[in-house]
């Protein structure tokens, strides 16, 4: 996802030294944010606490955004290329707790 970005950062014409400067900005964050959730996941009993109120929020806005693109897209037109992308991600859904399930069923060992 990250390359696709660049890319069609600098087919858009934008200059190559704010691609780079905004890519090790956004680099430099995630890893802080996610040896920050690090640290406060290792705290005993509140830790785990702490990140799950912090990170179920982020999911919910996602999925709203989900829903609310859903509905533009069905008022454009797009109802049978949304229904063929949603049949999609359901069976990838289904092939990943399906994996999950045989994978706790069929042990390596």
């Amino acid at each position: 996802m990250v390359i696709v970005m660049i890319g069609g950062a600098l087919y858009f014409g934008i200059d190559k030294k704010i691609v780079l400067f905004i890519t090790i900005v956004m680099g430099v964050f995630t890893q802080l944010f996610t040896g920050l959730g690090a640290l406060v996941g290792m705290i005993p009993w509140v830790g785990p606490l702490i990140i799950k109120v912090v990170s179920i929020p982020v999911f919910w806005v996602l999925n709203a955004m989900g829903y609310v693109v859903s509905g533009v897209a069905i008022k454009k037109g797009y109802a049978t290329e949304l229904a063929k992308s949603r049949i999609v991600t359901l069976g990838l859904l289904i092939g990943v707790i399906l994996g999950y399930i045989l994978g706790h069923l069929i042990p390596l060992r």
